[in-house]
């Protein structure tokens, strides 16, 4: 490796943002509800118990408690102490979801755009239909060279439309809680494994289907979308169903 690329190679690193004692905190308060040495129903320790523990502040600790408690993973008592109220954070299940692999997250996907199209087309309403239609022309077709984050930004606007035209509100929460996830994702399989995006056409049909209310149709539309990126990512790392 020739000294410039070194040099280079480090200043990039040096620019990466690092972790605050904050989230290290956090984590380390994670591992213990999610092991169980911190049964749910139990007080954790005090903050001065805790700042020894993980060897921050009492500052860092009290931020960290905060964080746990608006995600609805610790109850903080006043006059009391704080308690473990739910064992998994959400925000932490979704960084795992963020970090599975690319054919994993496809394959999810292919169960969630399925079925939300299937709902979509049983229960959307004259409004849900202009608002996909609009999505839809201002997703338009992918041109190379264009603008690819913009791009999937319009593009998980039509598929976020499609999850709201079920008018099924956990079905919506989770898609909304996914799309930096898919965003990600569609990226990955374009710029990294050059895969095709699938085009205009194929998700006109996903709307059509919907507008028509041909649930079975609009399922099937969906799963031609995302279905033939998960036999690619197959084929490619050699994991063939």
């Amino acid at each position: 490796m020739s000294g410039s690329s070194s040099l280079s190679q480090l200043s990039q690193l040096s620019q990466l943002p690092r972790r605050s004692l904050v989230d290290c905190a956090i984590d380390a308060m994670r591992e213990k509800i999610e092991s169980g040495a911190w049964p749910v129903g139990e007080r954790i320790p005090k903050e001065t118990e805790l700042s020894e523990m993980l060897q921050v502040g009492r500052n860092t600790v009290r931020e960290a408690i905060r964080v746990l408690s608006h995600a609805d993973v610790l109850e903080v008592r006043q006059g009391d102490g704080t308690y473990v109220r739910f064992e998994l954070d959400p925000a932490a299940v979704m960084r795992r979801v963020t970090r599975s692999s690319l054919r994993d997250h496809f394959e999810l996907r292919v169960i969630l755009e399925t079925e939300a199209a299937r709902l979509a087309a049983q229960h959307r309403t004259a409004k849900d239909i202009r608002k996909l239609e609009k999505t839809l022309k201002a997703r338009g077709e992918w041109a190379a060279g264009g603008d690819l984050d913009q791009f999937l930004i319009a593009d998980t606007a039509f598929h976020l439309a499609v999850a709201e035209a079920t008018h099924n509100e956990a079905l919506v929460e989770l898609y909304r809680y996914f799309l930096v996830a898919a965003r990600q994702a569609g990226r990955a399989v374009m710029e990294e494994h050059g895969l095709p995006e699938p085009g205009y056409a194929a998700h006109e049909r996903i709307f059509r289907a919907i507008e028509q209310g041909d649930g079975t149709r609009a399922a099937r539309a969906a799963s031609a979308v995302v279905r033939p990126l998960v036999q690619a990512l197959s084929d490619h790392t050699g994991n063939k169903d």
